[in-house]
């Protein structure tokens, strides 16, 4: 018999499935912990009709996300029933990932779903394509600090100069709003070689079009360190394939999910919100 897709099915113990939210609730939670190594935090609030889920409230508030990872298993389809969650609320207020707290927010209204339950006694429930005619419709907030960002961003720098035996002593981020839809981001970094020293600097431009699709443009990278200049200019093919790069923002969620807005503010918080419809 077919088998679950695994990018599109979401793990819940082993059948039967249950009746109860306070039930349901624990086996959210318990596969949240899995699939993300998470730590702390979390609660849900769920009601249970039959094969329906009126209502399913996930606040991942306090999770610590320490290993974020897919299950694999796939398992033949023993029987499958259809189902819908009426309203369903996803906040974190904040969650932390890679030691950046996130405050998230997403809502959705009848998103449809399937029970499946596999010959090895497995449940999941498993995303039902959405249709023109049954849309999914919800919106999402994605936010974080600026300077924590860029912190992380500062630590995964540290660790790539490293490998070209660097050591990144400082690293400046600046992030410039160009719009609604428009980032420029410029770089400064003070690089060290034993008693040696440089300056690096970069930038990039990154906008969303229309279409929902992500361009990235005007990539730079200098230095007048001749040493360091030398390390650029073997890196420039991998810049080079960088510009004008495109991301159709569609294509990364769930298919048949239709993204009909994306907005992206950058202050102290930086603040990404969708809409799908």
């Amino acid at each position: 018999m077919a088998e679950p897709d695994a990018t599109t099915t979401f793990p819940l113990g082993r059948a039967p499935r249950p009746t109860t939210g306070p039930e349901l609730g624990e086996r959210v939670l318990a596969t949240i912990a899995a699939e993300t190594g998470g730590r702390s935090g979390g609660r849900v609030s769920a009601t249970v009709d039959g094969a329906d889920i009126p209502s399913l409230e996930i606040d991942l508030t306090g999770l610590v996300v320490s290993d974020a990872r897919r299950s694999s298993q796939r398992t033949a389809v023993h029987g499958r029933e259809r189902g819908t969650v009426g309203r369903l609320r996803v906040e974190a207020h904040p969650l932390t990932v890679e030691s950046i707290p996130v405050d998230l927010r997403a809502d959705a209204e009848k998103v449809p779903f399937s029970w499946v339950e596999g010959t090895d006694g497995s449940l999941a429930a498993e995303l039902v394509e959405p249709s023109p005619e049954a849309p999914l419709v919800g919106t999402g907030r994605v936010a974080a600090p600026r300077t924590a960002v860029v912190a992380a961003v500062e630590r995964r720098a540290a660790e790539l100069v490293a490998g070209q035996g660097l050591k990144l002593t400082k690293l400046e981020v600046d992030l410039t709003s160009q719009g609604p839809r428009a980032v420029a981001v410029a770089v400064r970094a003070q690089l060290r070689k034993g008693i040696l020293s440089a300056t690096a600097t970069g930038g990039a431009r990154a906008t969303i079009d229309d279409n929902l699709v992500l361009t990235l443009s005007d990539i730079t990278a200098t230095s007048g360190n001749p040493f360091v200049a030398a390390l650029l200019a073997a890196a420039k093919g991998r810049l080079a394939a960088l510009e004008g790069r495109r991301i159709d923002l569609g294509t990364q969620v769930p298919a048949g999910v239709h993204i009909v807005d994306v907005q992206l503010e950058v202050g102290d918080q930086l603040v990404l919100t969708a809409r799908a419809g």
